[in-house]
């Protein structure tokens, strides 16, 4: 199995938001690691980032695009 990114590898990640974001920064952004993806909170980029398989963070997209979870 392929350890988790490190601080170090977090902190010169390439990250990126969704061009449907707003420009008032509340959005998240994510950064690709190759076999994981990295989440953080674009409002606190300080803040520790959520680290997920790759796998797992295509299955949470596909699971939103198709709405099936409700507000």
């Amino acid at each position: 199995m392929t350890p988790k990114p490190s601080p170090g590898q977090l902190a010169v990640a390439e990250w990126r938001k969704s061009r449907h974001s707003a420009a008032n920064n509340e959005c998240v952004e994510i950064a690709d690691l190759g076999p994981w993806v990295a989440i953080r909170d674009s409002k606190d980029r300080r803040r520790p980032a959520l680290t997920v398989k790759a796998g797992s963070f295509t299955g949470l997209i596909a699971a939103l695009k198709s709405a099936r979870f409700t507000a």
